[in-house]
């Protein structure tokens, strides 16, 4: 290890917080960490790269939050109270000065994020090469309360978090394809304000932790929504061997993206543009209310689009009965 190595790890380590179950942190060949008795751990790891999650242009600050952003809703999605994370990072050499530039702007948006939810980063790895982040999250959850894909049922009423379809807007307005295959309009009285709300859903998602906690024991399943709500949609569905009907004028929808799109186009943003890192879950009628107040308490938006069905697929239904086919389903990193 260089000493250029030594001297990054060392920054990182100055500013990363801890925790009191954290028995031995940054700075040995791995972490020494005591889980609670009588909890399973919920583990997930995203990765990001540039010039496929992040421009050029993409603030190290924003990089950093969406980093650690995207694991913690991964975790909201299981119900998981997040705890620890590790952090690999992938830097051009580009010089020592614009390196820590680049790390300490990152630190901004990753810690503040961290701290928001009490993550303490506790180890990981540096090295030199593309601009790569890759995160890893651990968190806690009690045995049986987790949710999963796999427990949707016939007859669930399907639900999600916040609004959709601002961060695809985002990217349209930015001309990334295939989201800028539509016009995109600004009719509000204040366009520049609601493109900024577009971009800040873009570049600095909100993982639902909260509302995933609130969660337990009320929802039968769930996933976060990142590449689409009709392929993620589609993931619990294959999972539990159902299937779904949208009902695509019940989407919540914010101003920000009603004064942009309307129509198909906004359906398209809102059904497959992916990035919204919202929840989507499944409920029983009975326990309507229960969810209303739970996220109530916890300040989350939150709309009931649907209902899990016996027939295979997800289908999308209008407000005049008729069906509606989307141009495709959601991002596929392979496709």
């Amino acid at each position: 290890m260089s000493a250029a190595e030594f001297d990054l790890i060392a920054r990182i380590r100055a500013r990363a917080a801890t925790r009191g179950d954290v028995v031995l942190g940054i700075g040995d060949d791995a972490a020494l960490l005591q889980p609670p008795p009588g909890r399973q751990l919920a583990v997930a790891t995203d990765t990001l790269n540039r010039g496929v999650h992040f421009g050029d242009d993409a603030a190290a600050a924003d990089i950093g939050w969406k980093a650690l952003a995207v694991n913690l809703s991964d975790l909201a999605a299981m119900g998981a109270e997040p705890a620890w994370c590790t952090l690999s990072l992938s830097l051009p050499d580009e010089g020592g000065e614009s390196r820590q530039t680049f790390v300490d702007g990152f630190l901004d948006g990753f810690l503040e994020l961290a701290a928001q939810h009490r993550v303490a980063l506790v180890g990981g790895d540096t090295t030199r090469g593309p601009l790569s982040v890759c995160v890893t999250v651990i968190g806690f959850v009690e045995p049986g309360w987790a949710l999963r894909r796999d427990a949707a049922q016939v007859g669930d009423e399907i639900w999600v978090t916040g609004t959709l379809g601002d961060a695809a807007a985002a990217l349209a307005l930015a001309g990334v394809a295939p989201y800028c295959d539509h016009e995109v309009r600004n009719n509000s009285g204040d366009a520049q304000t609601d493109a900024a709300r577009l971009f800040e859903r873009l570049h600095r998602p909100t993982p639902r932790v909260v509302a995933g906690r609130a969660l337990r024991g009320l929802a039968r399943a769930g996933i976060d929504i990142s590449d689409g709500l009709l392929a993620d949609l589609g993931h619990v569905c294959a999972a539990s061997n159902v299937g779904a009907c949208i009902e695509a004028g019940q989407l919540p929808t914010s101003h920000a993206l009603a004064a942009a799109r309307d129509g198909d186009s906004r359906r398209v943003l809102q059904l497959t543009g992916g990035d919204d890192y919202e929840l989507c879950f499944t409920v029983a009628p009975r326990q309507r209310a229960s969810v209303l107040q739970a996220l109530s308490a916890s300040g989350t938006l939150v709309q009931m689009i649907g209902h899990i069905e016996a027939q295979p697929g997800v289908r999308v239904r209008l407000p005049d009965g008729s069906a509606w086919t989307p141009p495709r389903n959601g991002y596929q990193h392979f496709g």
